[in-house]
């Protein structure tokens, strides 16, 4: 019996933006631990530019098909839970995918699957999952943030940095940002962020944070960017700093331009903790409890509005090559979201 097919943004080989359009693939079907969801919104990630350029393998079993998120409607329940999770057809959701999310339907895993705060459009929604939940992992589960941390946030004005930035003042923690012009440190600041750092104009972050914590430093670091800050962030870091890595857009291979060495000491001592950390390839189960720990302690913050989900353009799907050529010239404030046609 012939695949029943779908819209959705394909990929002739790898490369740059003009391999992606939106075309046909075969719709996928939902295992007995998985919905089926109609998807009105998606949104790019860093991840999929990786994935088009043949730099980020796809997790075993995940669809190939771009997206790590989708917002949309319930069309069918797990056979595994029968609604007993709450969760019923028709329903609004936000969904954590490991792929497929740019397209007209997906699957989600059991426990990947969160109501979407009343009152809030797909759009919006749409810029909460991949980015909001990455962010909750790095402070909340990982470096376990706590009232007064000063926390050092790269890229602060992406994504994940906009998001990290709002959950520091929610938390009670001191958000400063790393960004690449004025203007998005300015934005950051609107956001809740106590000061930043200009990494193009600006004095190195690697002191200035120093200076702008009265000595202390940063109790913990979000970076993204991996090699070409590692020396500075030894500098950055305060005594016990939890130091997260969980990006390397700044290259994965530490190199020594001084021809002096990279003195690693301040690791012993400052008792410095560098964790590595992903998302996409985690476990169903651990995705669950962060998923579950998310909706319990966060989503309330949407609904109140003390959060609020940051948009930098909505695109059409249609549009999918020229959303990755902008996302392409790190030039975006938030999120990039993209709507998806019902025809």
């Amino acid at each position: 019996m012939a695949a029943q097919m779908m819209r959705a943004v394909v990929a002739a080989g790898k490369g740059g933006p003009e391999v992606l359009s939106w075309g046909k693939a075969a719709m996928p079907v939902p295992s007995p631990s998985q919905y089926l969801l109609k998807i009105k919104a998606t949104a790019i990630n860093r991840a999929d530019t990786l994935q088009r350029e043949g730099n980020y393998p796809v997790p075993k079993g995940a669809s190939q098909i771009l997206g790590l998120e989708g917002v949309g409607e319930v069309v069918s329940v797990p056979a595994e839970t029968d609604g007993k999770d709450g969760v019923k057809v028709g329903d609004k959701v936000m969904a954590l995918l490991s792929g497929g999310g740019n397209a007209e339907y997906c699957v989600a895993d059991s426990g990947c699957v969160m109501p979407m705060p009343a009152g809030m459009t797909f759009t919006d929604a749409a810029a909460i999952p991949e980015v909001w939940l990455t962010a909750f992992q790095l402070l909340h589960t990982i470096a376990k943030v706590k009232e007064g941390d000063h926390v050092l946030i790269h890229a602060g004005a992406s994504g994940v940095g906009t998001a990290a930035v709002q959950l520091c003042r929610y938390f009670k923690a001191v958000p400063f940002v790393t960004a690449s012009s004025d203007e998005k440190i300015d934005f950051c600041k609107q956001l809740g962020a106590e000061a930043g750092i200009n990494y193009k104009t600006g004095p190195p972050f690697g002191t200035a944070i120093h200076e702008l914590t009265g000595g202390k430093g940063a109790d913990i670091i979000l970076d993204p960017v991996g090699a070409s800050y590692f020396e500075q962030n030894l500098q950055a870091s305060a005594v016990d700093a939890r130091w997260v890595l969980f990006a390397f857009m700044g290259g994965g291979n530490v190199k020594d331009v001084s021809g002096k060495g990279i003195n690693i000491s301040a690791i012993l001592r400052k008792r410095i903790q560098i964790t590595g950390t992903t998302l996409r390839s985690r476990t169903n189960e651990y995705k669950s409890d962060l998923v579950h720990d998310f909706s319990k302690l966060v989503l309330p913050g949407f609904e109140s509005g003390e959060l609020k989900p940051i948009i930098d353009r909505v695109m059409s799907i249609e549009e999918i090559a020229e959303a990755h050529r902008y996302m392409a010239q790190n030039a975006n404030k938030g999120k990039i979201v993209l709507t998806v046609p019902d025809e």
